[in-house]
């Protein structure tokens, strides 16, 4: 048998039990606290649940939101650049729109009097009043048909019987009252010159024939005078062939095909290329040369017709081409004692040379059209110096250039001011301009160094001139040796008009040699 249990035992043990008990009333309360706990958490559950439900659905919502911002979000970007677009197109149309407003002109560029737009009617003078009467002016020197000495014929003329009472004067002796003269040509006739060729035996048995003079070949062949007169009607004239043929027939009662004047002018070019080579040489040994070039047409086709010059020669070549190639073909060792006067186009700065002399009359119409454009007082200030420029080469003696004048000096600070201002952007060809002179600006006052140095390229422009006139009246070059012959005999014409010669003459001499001379 177990032993029974002491009383303080059981004590104890009721104690122990009544803590578990207590324990576990404790946990009974935090059981039920955890149950109300669960309760709440499931209410909150359901709640998160239903708000999880709701957010979904806003999630949705907003993601179809963001989609269609998305949308317009690109729509926004892409009309963005449409909008960059527009805004340069109308930069561009707005530059556009204001050239057409202040358009460019034969009075403010180098465009040419036959594409001015709207220009006046031909009848229209361009000329401003100067308040004077039209004809001579009162101090005029004028000029008048003089008398010769040694007329070629005299005529008589008498009365024959009085007009009062009829009786017969024939016998009577008549005083000289007065004189008159009358001037004309006679009926021309062409001159048939015919070359015989005799042959004669010698006593040693031997026959010797004599020849033609030299250049004699065809059985019949037209002369010096025809030949000359050809090239005077085709380079100074600008006749075309067919009136040229109708000329020869009616005037000089010379019949000639246009195939027998191609002959005649291939044949007078070709006698004449050496001083065409000459007047080559002749420029490139020169002080001051001026250049330019046009643009023509060979059989529908352009070409380049080139022009170098100076106050004494002019040479013309025609081209393919409007580069520095062309030059370099023609002049290879440039021109190194020569300022070079020109319109500042790239190539011309392109060969050696001394110094350089940009055209002014191209400045000065190019700041007519920037202030035109602009109503800006920039180009008025710059044409302003120009002008004062050439008024003080004006009065320069030919001394004056070796020396400082004070002048010239202040002329070069107002240029450097000029290049200094500052211009507005938005002025694109104005602020172009300025930075050309900027790069350009030792070569706007050459010509107050150099006596000979002109202002402008106008000579050139004067040479050059002659082929635009020549196509006008004749039309187009047919040929490349066309377009040879005109440049060969144009610059003889040109270069014996700058020396006052007689063209015809001139040109007569050349006929007159041989084509081994």
């Amino acid at each position: 048998m177990s032993k029974s249990p002491t009383y303080e035992e059981l004590i104890n043990l009721v104690d122990q039990l009544e803590q578990r008990v207590a324990k576990f009333d404790g946990l009974y309360s935090i059981l039920f606290q955890l149950e109300k706990k669960n309760e709440l958490l499931k209410e909150l559950n359901e709640k998160l649940e239903r708000r999880a439900g709701q957010l979904e659905k806003e999630s949705e919502q907003s993601k179809r939101k963001i989609e269609r911002l998305s949308k317009k979000v690109k729509e926004l970007e892409y009309f963005e650049g449409e909008v960059k677009v527009l805004r340069r197109e109308n930069i561009g149309l707005k530059e556009k729109l204001a050239k057409y407003e202040n358009p460019k002109n034969s009075n403010n560029s180098s465009v040419p009097p036959s594409k001015d737009e709207n220009r006046p009617f031909k009848s229209k003078s361009l000329r401003k009043k100067t308040g004077r009467k039209p004809g001579g002016q009162k101090g005029h020197e004028g000029t008048t048909l003089e008398m010769v000495s040694d007329p070629n014929e005299v005529l008589n003329h008498t009365p024959e019987y009085c007009e009062c009472c009829g009786k017969d004067l024939a016998g009577t002796h008549g005083e000289f009252v007065e004189r008159k003269q009358v001037i004309d040509l006679p009926p021309i006739e062409p001159i048939v010159t015919e070359h015989r060729v005799y042959k004669k035996e010698c006593s040693c048995g031997h026959i010797t024939m004599s020849s033609f003079p030299g250049g004699l070949k065809a059985p019949v062949s037209y002369g010096p005078m025809i030949e000359s007169l050809t090239g005077y009607f085709h380079s100074r004239q600008y006749i075309p062939f067919l009136r040229m043929q109708e000329l020869f027939r009616d005037i000089f009662s010379v019949p000639i095909s246009e195939g027998g004047i191609h002959c005649l002018l291939n044949r007078l070019s070709t006698k004449a290329l050496p001083l065409y080579h000459r007047i080559r040489d002749m420029i490139t040994n020169s002080s001051v040369v001026g250049t330019d070039e046009t643009g023509a047409k060979l059989n529908g086709k352009k070409i380049w017709i080139w022009t170098w010059q100076n106050d004494r020669v002019t040479w013309l070549k025609g081209t393919d081409n409007r580069g520095y190639k062309t030059i370099e073909e023609n002049f290879p060792e440039g021109f190194k004692k020569s300022v070079f006067v020109h319109d500042c186009w790239k190539s011309h700065f392109q060969p050696e040379v001394h110094t350089h002399q940009l055209c002014t009359s191209h400045l000065l119409r190019e700041l007519n059209y920037l202030e035109e454009r602009y109503n800006h007082l920039w180009p008025v200030r710059f044409r302003k110096f120009i002008l004062d420029g050439i008024k003080l080469k004006e009065k320069l003696d030919h001394g004056d250039y070796y020396q400082p004048i004070r002048k010239r000096t202040a002329l070069e600070n107002r240029l450097k001011r000029l290049l200094a201002s500052r211009l507005d952007e938005k002025h694109k060809e104005l602020v172009s301009f300025q930075k050309r002179i900027l790069k350009y600006k030792d070569y706007i006052l050459t010509f107050l160094y150099h006596p000979k140095v002109p202002p402008d390229n106008n000579g050139s422009e004067r040479a050059i001139r002659n082929v635009k006139v020549k196509q006008k009246i004749s039309g187009q070059f047919k040929s490349s040796k066309g377009v040879e012959n005109f440049m060969v005999l144009r610059s003889i014409t040109d270069t014996t008009l700058k020396n006052d010669q007689n063209v015809l003459k001139a040109l007569n001499l050349i006929a007159k040699l041989n084509p081994t001379d």
